[in-house]
């Protein structure tokens, strides 16, 4: 196989041998209606009613939806307006637990005995990909009767800097991990099913090969501690040797990749009729006092997780929602943890400062590290001269916004953020182009 880009980063996993620790149920929780790729979930619950843990709050709507569920027991005492953490306006319900924690009566156990009860189940229990895309997993399995599925891949890569929440789950939740490939293999029909670990965690390395040892077409790849090993594109090439084609998707070259935390959840629902209401989060970063993974409940404000970790070691400067490649800066700490939060950081000014940029040297180092082998120099130059058509010519439609390019410039170009603008400018072009052909 041809080498991809990629870079290696500090690997900062201070927290991979921390046994996860419950976070203490705050007095109140904020659940967004959106925490998911598609259409935001509609509330079925009015301010006043009195809700316990894993009760229906808000309703998928559509194929590509996801239900939302209380994590505490107590009262619904508003539904409104919140800003995300994007900045973009969702609407949350809020609840204020009684600290009770009670369990919703009409929980039950799902029926499962066939492929089309499974994916029921899977939609009822609200999972996402917990790897920090957000998209339905009901939506991702459900498939056409067409594809020849030859790869089910769990990824454990794990591959930014200070996160260890997937790991804690293959570490703590070996048996979950295990009985979701289970259930996968039975319902999802696949030759293959492959969990891909980074060799920089032997431990966890250990753990699923003890519980896949002996379970015809299931086994362990090791790989590479290579950044960005657990994009999907880029997992599916290092598993597999496949290449997906662009503007195809994974099933299309016989593929499904599926976080392991998402596949422990499927496993935990169908056991225990529990639906997603909590995750795991690392809490970490150069300004915190004790990092440590915390499990949470959704909806839970970040203060609260660094309060529980012992506040800040000094005043932080820049507080991120995931790693340190890909996170996104909130702008406070009321910002409710959500089905995708897998990590909160909190840095110092050191570690967040942003150094000055100087000229292009044009070495080349952006373009090696890229693993979409793309020309992040050209598509600068075209962004800056707004020029979109050239952005077409380079494809940056195809950049994984990975920030592989900016991390290893030496003049210290902000090529990450100029990627993404450049997408923007691009479907931007192209949407007033085809307005303009079809008038």
């Amino acid at each position: 196989m041809r080498k991809l880009g990629g870079v290696r980063t500090p690997h900062y996993k201070s927290t991979a041998h921390r046994q996860s620790v419950l976070l203490p149920i705050p007095p109140e929780v904020v659940i967004p209606m959106s925490m998911h790729t598609g259409t935001p979930a509609k509330p079925v619950v009015a301010v006043g009613d009195v809700v316990e843990v894993g009760q229906l709050i808000a309703e998928a709507r559509g194929a590509v939806s996801s239900p939302a569920h209380s994590s505490v027991s107590g009262t619904v005492i508003s539904i409104g307006e919140i800003a995300g953490m994007t900045g973009v306006k969702t609407m949350a319900v809020r609840i204020a637990s009684d600290g009770r924690q009670t369990r919703h009566e009409a929980l039950e156990i799902p029926s499962v005995s066939n492929k089309g009860e499974f994916l029921e189940a899977v939609r009822d229990s609200g999972v996402v990909g917990l790897g920090g895309a957000g998209y339905p997993t009901a939506a991702k399995l459900t498939l056409k009767d067409t594809v020849a599925l030859d790869y089910i891949i769990v990824n454990g890569a794990e591959c930014e800097p200070y996160i260890t929440s997937d790991t804690r789950t293959m570490v703590e939740d070996a048996e979950y991990v295990m009985e979701g490939i289970l259930l996968l293999k039975e319902y999802i029909s696949a030759r293959n099913i492959v969990v891909g670990i980074e060799a920089n965690k032997p431990e966890a390395i250990g753990k699923m090969r003890e519980y896949c040892a002996g379970v015809p077409g299931v086994g362990v790849k090791v790989l590479p501690s290579m950044y960005p090993q657990g994009e999907r594109k880029v997992l599916v090439y290092n598993v597999t040797g496949r290449v997906v084609p662009e503007g195809a998707r994974l099933a299309d070259v016989g593929c499904v990749v599926i976080n392991c935390t998402t596949v422990a959840t499927i496993a935990k629902y169908v056991k225990t009729g529990m639906p997603l209401v909590s995750r795991c989060v690392t809490v970490d970063g150069s300004a915190v006092s004790e990092p440590k993974n915390v499990v949470a409940p959704v909806g839970a404000p970040v203060s609260a997780l660094f309060d529980f970790c012992g506040g800040f070691v000094q005043e932080p400067k820049k507080i991120l929602l995931g790693g340190p490649m890909m996170g996104i800066a909130i702008p406070d700490l009321s910002i409710p943890v959500v089905k995708t939060t897998n990590a909160v950081l909190a840095l110092n000014k050191k570690d967040a400062a942003v150094p000055a940029e100087t000229a292009c040297i044009r070495c080349g180092r952006c373009v090696r590290g890229c693993p979409m082998r793309l020309m992040p120099v050209e598509i600068e130059a075209a962004y800056r001269n707004r020029k979109p058509e050239r952005l077409e010519k380079y494809r940056v439609d195809l950049c994984l916004e990975c920030g592989c390019c900016a991390y290893v410039c030496p003049a210290k170009r902000q090529l990450a953020q100029t990627m993404k603008l450049s997408k923007r400018m691009l479907y931007d072009h192209l949407k007033t182009t085809a307005k303009g052909a079809a008038s």
